[in-house]
């Protein structure tokens, strides 16, 4: 009789090792368990999944925010008093942190379907935590400095809700197999039915959110307005600087049916054209004056600044990162701007018949034209020649003495109001953020025949929004990239929204369906194995299947249990019996 026990063969599992390995430093078979994991480990898997969730929202924050980029530069320049682009290592730490997290998460889930024990590595706590205190301390920091940039979140989901619903319906019913598979091998009836509850939940939420989504884009098309007017925010400055007279002229190409500007009165009592209170940013004040270059732009007369040059900055400092595409010419023109005067703007725009809107900032107390601000102003128009009908008056200062010298200019408020007090007051145009706005209150302004501009509007999807909700006007820095936006990106009529979303939601459902009971079925069929058949065969048939392993194993340590693993078998003695193994291992 020859003593001996069979040989218990395993497989080479790269990607379990692999997966074990990344997530946990487990890459040794001995390393891993199928026990429960940890409560421990189930807590920073819940701080893995809030982090997940938390830079998910962040990430598409400041993809969304791109439309206010340049705005968000400008607020860094007036805390720094230096340009740049800032939103670049914000991007680059969003989209790291981001890809990182998320690589987690697919392990982890990676773990839960393999029935592995989670168990995730210091290095990525700490990799994890990072991301989540850097994730706080920028929605604090924006918090405080970009508040109103969060509407931007609401506004957006208009335009992509519909279709981030569809995405998540398809994740949810792709996590449904791994769901199905853990409520199929769970021993508690009690553990299913959480499980089965908690999954239901999302998903049913998922199946009805449509009856909350709201967007001006699923309408009647034969219901939307005309093209929305373009107007050239500072002219064209992502082409060229802003507020001068080639930035005027390249928004003109771009078929503008308006300009706004900026407007500052010299300490001569000429109304010249800048955005900022001082001149540091868009001039080479600090090579012309050093010595002034902090002072308000206002203090200068205008024979200081026609010396200034009010275009090299923007190919130095290429604030829209489009300088590259410039031709030689473009570039020479650029070169060679200087501080554009309101009178100047006025002329071309009566030249080319369009409307100008104006933003006036009154000079600082003590300016010599503190108290004339307004003529000095009017003045200015009324020596441009242009008709009164093409300016869009904003100053809510002595309206009725403006309306009195200038009756013919196009009143124009800053402030939201009523319809009624608008009316009330004289006023018939409305310049406002694009997220000052609802759809409704667009809506309703139009039918009071109040005509409503929104700035600044870059992106073609807000563009689109905006149109759909009848906007008449907006006012965009990037009006060759709105000239491209001949009709909205999408718009979809009720019945075929609601056609798509009950499509989405059946074929998910039954989908779901057939995965819980493909893996009931996949999941008693193992069970109905002769465990000793498995460890057996499995050599021979290489089975890869993971629940196979786990009963091998199971089985080795339950004989291991029982004192069978530490005694001697007997077998017949017979060449036969002892080359059955040998070569069962040797094929191996």
């Amino acid at each position: 009789m020859v003593k001996h026990q069979p040989l218990q063969v395993y497989e080479r599992q790269l990607c379990l090792s692999c997966i074990t390995g990344i997530y946990g430093c487990r890459w040794k078979r001995y390393q891993r368990s199928h026990d429960d994991t940890t409560k421990w480990e189930l807590l920073w898997s819940l701080i893995l999944l809030f982090t997940f969730c938390a830079l998910l929202v962040w990430f598409y924050f400041w993809l969304e925010a791109h439309n206010d980029y340049n705005e968000f530069n400008w607020f860094l320049y007036n805390r720094s008093g230096k340009w740049s682009d800032g939103t670049v290592p914000v991007l680059a730490t969003t989209a790291a942190g981001f890809t990182y997290v998320a690589f987690l998460m697919v392990l982890a889930l990676c773990h839960i379907a393999l029935g592995q024990q989670l168990n995730l590595h210091w290095l990525h706590k700490i990799g994890v935590t990072a991301a989540l205190l850097t994730t706080v301390v920028g929605v604090i920091s924006i918090n405080q400095t970009w508040r109103h940039e969060w509407d931007i979140i609401p506004i957006s989901l208009q335009a992509t809700g519909p279709f981030l619903h569809v995405g998540a319906v398809v994740a949810v019913t792709a996590l449904s197999w791994i769901v199905a598979g853990q409520v199929a091998r769970a021993d508690k009836t009690s553990f299913q039915v959480v499980v089965m509850l908690l999954y239901l939940s999302l998903l049913l939420g998922l199946y009805v959110v449509p009856l909350y989504i709201t967007s001006p884009c699923i309408m009647d098309p034969t219901n939307l307005r005309p093209r929305p007017h373009v107007i050239g925010h500072q002219g064209a400055p992502m082409l060229a600087p802003e507020n001068t007279m080639w930035s005027f002229q390249r928004a003109l190409q771009m078929n503008v049916t308006g300009l706004e500007t900026d407007v500052t009165i010299s300490v001569d009592g000429i109304p010249f054209l800048m955005h900022d209170r001082t001149l540091r940013r868009t001039t080479d004040v600090e090579e012309i004056f050093p010595d002034r270059q902090m002072e308000d732009a206002a203090l200068f007369n205008w024979t200081d600044l026609q010396q200034l040059n009010a275009g090299r900055w923007f190919l130095k400092d290429d604030p829209f990162w489009t300088t590259h595409s410039l031709l030689s010419h473009e570039r020479n023109l650029i070169a060679n701007q200087s501080v554009c005067s309101l009178e100047q703007l006025l002329k071309l725009a009566s030249y080319h018949n369009i409307s100008v809107v104006f933003r006036l900032r009154r000079p600082p107390l003590g300016h010599p034209c503190y108290h004339s601000w307004l003529n000095d102003t009017l003045q200015a128009v009324e020596l441009s020649g242009v008709p009164q009908s093409l300016v869009m008056w904003t100053p809510d200062e002595d309206r009725d003495q403006v309306r009195q010298l200038a009756p013919g200019l196009v009143q124009t408020s800053l402030m939201k109001q009523t319809p009624q007090s608008l009316r009330e007051a004289g006023i018939s145009n409305l310049l406002l953020r694009y997220n000052q706005a609802s759809t409704q209150e667009i809506r309703d302004l139009s039918q009071k025949n109040i005509s409503l501009t929104l700035y600044t509007v870059n992106e073609p999807w807000l563009y689109s929004v905006l149109w759909c909700s009848d906007v008449s006007a907006v006012s965009s820095e990037a009006p060759h990239v709105l000239k491209k936006v001949p009709y909205p990106i999408w718009l979809l009529r009720p019945d075929e929204y609601c056609m798509m979303w009950v499509c989405a939601d059946v074929i998910s459902f039954v989908v779901v369906i057939g995965i819980f009971i493909l893996q009931k079925y996949r999941t008693s069929g193992m069970r109905s194995y002769n465990p000793e058949q498995i460890m057996l065969s499995a050599a021979a048939v290489r089975r890869s299947s993971r629940d196979l392993n786990v009963m091998k194993e199971k089985l080795i340590f339950s004989e291991v249990g029982n004192g069978v693993g530490s005694s001697e078998e007997s077998y017949t003695d017979g060449p036969n019996d002892y080359d059955y193994y040998t070569d069962r291992g040797g094929s191996q």
